[in-house]
């Protein structure tokens, strides 16, 4: 038996429902968690299936076998191994946070990820990365930026990642390469956007007088600070805490955010729809298998 996550986008219309779960019994297959979405403002219809393949049949025969339901409804549809590792690159400068924090969650296998590569404008993370037996790469922020560029889109491809996690990056990526990995980097902002954009949004929290402070987890764009938002998280402060503070509890909302978007993602949750994200949430608690 093969467990197997279908993920569907088209413009809503009747019938969609009905000739999935029809197309899934007619092949042998077991739905074992669907969610659906139809936005009625944009006219789009989202469906996540996890279903189980009690017949064997491959990825690529249920893909070809259901280009005919695509075609009938211009629908883009993809078939996923639900146990198929995605291979990820985590980008850090010098906070180290929400790195610790995935290499954590990744070590006890809360997170199923390959993590192929550690890329970063310092050295401080070397060690602890390469204990974790992953390849570090020390990727100097200059101002000629292409060649720095070009060394990061090298590491990329060679390493045939498929998401790139910026956890506490701090250096902007070129629009050309926003554009060429659009919906495939994920970045987290320390401020609850589209509040305290930019550089030390703690400090503009603190001295705004803000009640709670927050983190953003989103999509990377050519805007910066703009992508489409995946997950958000904040406490509350008061009055007797300082910036300092808000610093520290901040970076436990960060690294809690940055760890449930890439958990979304890697499990096909998530559906860019303009600029929103359609996240199908969990079953049963943030981490469950399906």
């Amino acid at each position: 038996m093969n467990w197997v996550i279908l993920t569907i986008s088209c413009d809503s219309t009747r019938g969609i429902v009905a000739a999935v779960s029809s197309y899934l019994a007619e092949n042998g297959c077991n739905i074992v968690d669907s969610s659906q979405f139809d936005d009625l403002d944009s006219g789009s219809f989202f469906m996540r299936v996890v279903f189980v393949s009690e017949e064997g049949k491959t990825l690529q025969k249920l893909s070809e076998g259901f280009a005919g339901i695509c075609n009938k409804f211009s629908m883009k549809a993809n078939f996923y191994a639900e146990l198929q590792r995605m291979k990820v690159i985590l980008m850090v400068s010098r906070f180290g946070h929400c790195l610790n924090d995935l290499l954590y969650r990744w070590q006890i296998g809360s997170l199923p990820i390959d993590i192929v590569a550690v890329i970063s404008n310092y050295s401080e993370h070397q060690k602890k990365v390469l204990s974790y037996g992953i390849p570090y790469y020390h990727i100097k922020a200059t101002k000629l930026k292409t060649h720095a560029e070009l060394q990061l889109r090298d590491v990329i491809r060679k390493n045939g990642a498929e998401l790139v996690v910026l956890a506490r990056y701090m250096q902007i990526l070129s629009e050309n390469l926003c554009h060429e990995m659009a919906g495939r980097v994920i970045n987290i902002h320390h401020s609850f956007l589209p509040s305290f954009k930019g550089a030390d949004p703690y400090r503009q929290a603190y001295q705004r007088g803000v009640k709670l402070i927050g983190a953003t987890a989103h999509y990377v764009t050519m805007d910066l600070d703009e992508g489409p938002i995946i997950e958000q998280d904040v406490a509350r402060i008061t009055h007797a805490q300082n910036s300092s503070d808000f610093v520290s509890i901040g970076r436990d909302i960060e690294a809690q955010v940055l760890a449930r978007a890439v958990l979304a993602h890697i499990q096909h949750r998530t559906f860019i729809n303009g600029n929103r994200v359609i996240v199908f949430p969990a079953s049963s608690g943030s981490y469950s298998r399906k």
